[in-house]
């Protein structure tokens, strides 16, 4: 337990608290001042609105893989469990490469989409695709094995009752889904709004745009404006907290009402 402990502090409370109290020595006035920014505040709206976004694309067909992946048995099963897991191997700086050589208006498939006034390079769309294609694994990762210990049983039971597929899915599959589906979406919507390697390439990273916060504290950081990457990283870490902090507190309380 004490090393545990310690282990945590030092490369998780440390580096969090340095950051809060940089934060705090600047002021409220000055700190408002740097948050209220209209660049600011434009970067940290792409980033969660298009984390959320992708989150909640990804908990869908994450669901839908890892449905794939247990349920079905096929040739070349493995190979696709396997290739679920490509976004975790992949340097991210190359998945957004590849993102951008596919859907610019002269890739493979952004050429089929150009004539119907599709954009999605450089485009709010385009950080959304590269959002999900980083964030897809934590929702099947998640899913996965609780399908996998999922009862037979119980579907058979809700069937020779008379209940549909549609009811057995919903009143049976998904209340043992829903821990792990809200568990892929904490996951994967934190480490959306943290990603930086992928969307940067894919973005445009045009101001008030396509701007990510994550670049925008790195260019904060070229300028040495450490005062206005500090405030981004503050408001970026509060938000995320609250957000998991949400989601750890209604699988708790879900815990709880299905205890009594």
């Amino acid at each position: 337990m004490g090393l545990t402990l310690a282990y945590l502090i030092l490369m998780v409370l440390v580096p969090l608290a340095g950051v809060g109290i940089r934060a705090s020595a600047l002021g409220w006035r000055q700190f408002g001042a740097i948050a209220s920014g209209a660049r600011v505040l434009a970067s940290l709206r792409i980033s969660f609105g298009a984390s959320l976004v992708a989150s909640i694309i990804n908990i869908f067909f994450g669901a839908i893989v890892a449905w794939v992946l247990v349920r079905y048995k096929f040739a070349g099963r493995k190979i696709l469990d396997a290739l679920v897991d490509i976004p975790f191997a992949l340097p991210t700086a190359v998945a957004g490469i590849a993102l951008t050589a596919l859907y610019s208006s002269h890739g493979w498939i952004g050429k089929w989409l150009a004539p119907f006034g599709v954009r999605i390079a450089y485009t709010p769309l385009g950080i959304v695709v590269a959002l999900c294609f980083v964030g897809l694994p934590l929702v099947v990762r998640s899913i996965q094995p609780v399908l996998q210990e999922f009862d037979p049983e119980l579907e058979e039971a809700a069937t020779v009752l008379g209940a549909g597929r549609g009811e057995t899915f919903r009143r049976v599959i998904l209340p043992e889904l829903l821990p792990a589906i809200l568990t892929g979406f904490a996951l994967s919507m934190a480490r959306a709004v943290g990603e930086y390697g992928s969307v940067v390439f894919i973005s445009g990273n045009l101001p008030m745009r396509t701007e990510i916060a994550p670049l925008l504290i790195i260019t904060k950081l070229d300028q040495y404006d450490y005062a206005g990457a500090t405030v981004i990283a503050t408001i970026m870490l509060v938000l995320s907290f609250t957000v998991l902090l949400g989601i750890n507190l209604s699988q708790h309380w879900r815990r709880r009402a299905n205890a009594v």
